[in-house]
């Protein structure tokens, strides 16, 4: 499939949102003037929310242009008038890279979405693989989140869950962690989002989050961390989900680095300005 050039969407014909506009809140009437649920999304167990994601019906897109791939705003409803809305990321809209395989960048989302399930943190948002407007992709529960509020503000307020973002990306090899991918939701709650540059098989770590460098990763978290580890062996459902995203190798290095993060688990250190990507917000 041909994807240097999409011609699939008319942005012209959009409504499009710059960098740090609002789209509204949970708790008003809703998206585009339409009622998307209300406070009942913020009330959305995991499992209620992906059968949201993957049945909901899904509106019209709308394009989010910041990003170097396509990715659209997406309301999502049932038959029961519940609904949220939906980051929207299609496989025709992504744009190629040398060093990850065409197409993938959408299953890496989801993988990490499952990974993180798995372990129990970060709070990576819930995500589904499902057709939509332009085709098959990932569709991630929107976070309605301070836009205030990124990595800076969270590295002084909220140090744990930066902790644990550092050490998962570490894990999954995140190739673009940027200050603006760390949320502070309505809730509270810090998330994380963008993982589309995930589990390569070369060493491809660019991150914003050093604060930790040279440091011991907590013992709770090497704890959990020690129980993945058990758990990818054992073949558990949500196993056959991941190795369903990512290749047979990427799996493998996985494993593998993660066996090497416990045998010693310090933060690495920032070698070079490559080690933090561009740009860097």
């Amino acid at each position: 499939m041909d994807t240097t050039s999409p011609t699939f969407f008319d942005s012209s014909k959009a409504h499009t949102y710059t960098k740090g506009e609002r789209v509204g809140s949970m708790k008003s009437k809703g998206f585009m003037g339409q009622d998307v649920g209300g406070d009942a999304v913020l009330r959305l167990s995991e499992e209620e929310a992906l059968a949201l994601l993957s049945q909901g019906q899904m509106g019209s897109p709308k394009l989010v242009p910041a990003g170097s791939n396509y990715t659209f705003l997406v309301t999502i409803q049932d038959g029961n008038d519940l609904g949220c809305w939906g980051i929207y990321k299609p496989l025709k809209g992504e744009a190629p890279l040398w060093d990850f395989p065409s197409g993938t960048l959408y299953k890496r989302e989801y993988a990490s979405y499952v990974l993180s399930a798995a372990l129990g943190w970060p709070n990576v948002p819930p995500t589904v693989i499902r057709e939509g407007v332009h085709g098959i992709g990932s569709v991630q529960l929107f976070v309605d989140a301070d836009p205030r509020v990124s990595y800076l503000e969270l590295r002084q307020t909220h140090v744990e869950d930066m902790q644990r973002i550092a050490a998962f990306d570490w894990l999954v090899n995140n190739a673009d962690r940027k200050a603006s991918h760390c949320l502070l939701g309505q809730d509270g709650k810090v998330s994380t989002i963008d993982h589309g540059l995930t589990f390569n098989t070369e060493f491809k770590l660019r991150t914003v989050v050093w604060d930790f460098q040279g440091t011991t990763i907590p013992s709770n978290l090497v704890e959990d961390l020690e129980k993945l580890l058990e758990a990818l062996s054992s073949r558990e459902e949500w196993v056959d989900r991941l190795c369903s995203s990512i290749s047979h190798e990427e799996m493998d290095v996985l494993g593998h680095r993660l066996r090497n993060i416990l045998k010693e688990p310090v933060f690495p250190l920032q070698h070079t300005y490559h080690s933090v990507p561009w740009p860097w917000f």
